[in-house]
């Protein structure tokens, strides 16, 4: 009886479904996460019947046929990269991007890992870094004796000294953009890597064209919503409980098979 077999490949999309939207819902008030979506394809169907098959030697063709289905599979999880909204946290270090792009983070290894969580402090050295300790490029400085630090829309960093009255500039943020945000490889730690579904990062200021701007003392929250992920989480148990359902009956059918008599 191939519902059996149908069903449990529905129990277990389903229970992936439930996985991806309560990873969503943990998420919920993690900085800048980018909320998913369990995408499924239906598996491969037998022909008892070929549609268009000929049905007698005068040429007739059979219009629609028998096709029987063995169940779904799960085609992807989708990450959307929807901007989430800004959150004001009054850190100047805080940075958060209205718009396409992410920030350039320099791992142990030497390669750079992406980030939108711009929520950024000081090393010991002055440096600004990320909250595991890991270099934000282009590697920009905080002279010692800093008394205030301002950085503009375009990613400009200005400092002012002690017992001066202008500004001093210190660096330049620049941003990541990648042609299929979407294929990203999510390492934890709000940190993605480049792949080859991604396409290599191409590199620009902030604020210029195909860019997002800064603002300075603001974080961007998670683009979970709330009611969406329990609507959809209601959804994916009601599905599971009907293939479960199926199942079930399929079994107690067997069992009439079973107890009929000759």
């Amino acid at each position: 009886m191939r519902a059996l077999s149908i069903a449990a490949t529905g129990m277990l999309a389903q229970q992936l479904n439930v996985e991806v939207i309560s990873n969503n819902i943990a998420n919920m008030n993690t900085t800048a996460f980018k909320r998913q979506r369990a995408e499924f394809q239906d598996l491969l169907y037998q022909n008892l019947e070929r549609m268009g098959s000929a049905s007698s030697d005068q040429g007739t063709v059979v219009p629609t046929g028998i096709q029987v289905g063995s169940g779904v599979k799960t085609g992807s999880v989708y990450r959307i990269v929807a901007q989430g909204d800004l959150m004001p946290t009054e850190s100047p270090y805080d940075l958060a991007i209205e718009g396409k792009g992410f920030f350039r983070v320099r791992m142990p290894t030497g390669e750079n890992a992406y980030t939108r969580a711009g929520s950024f402090g000081l090393s010991a050295t002055g440096e600004i870094v990320t909250n595991d300790g890991y270099v934000v490029e282009p590697g920009i400085s905080i002279p010692e004796g800093a008394v205030a630090t301002t950085i503009n829309a375009q990613g400009q960093v200005y400092v002012r000294l002690a017992g001066q009255t202008t500004d001093t500039l210190v660096g330049q943020f620049d941003l990541a953009n990648f042609s299929n945000e979407a294929g990203l490889e999510a390492q934890g730690s709000n940190l993605y890597l480049e792949t080859a579904a991604s396409g290599p990062a191409q590199t620009g200021t902030p604020g210029s064209t195909g860019y997002g701007k800064l603002s300075q003392g603001f974080l961007e929250t998670s683009n979970v919503n709330a009611v969406a992920e329990i609507t959809a989480l209601i959804t994916a148990q009601r599905a599971y409980e009907m293939n479960s359902k199926v199942i079930t009956t399929s079994d107690e059918m067997l069992s009439m098979t079973a107890r009929l008599r000759s």
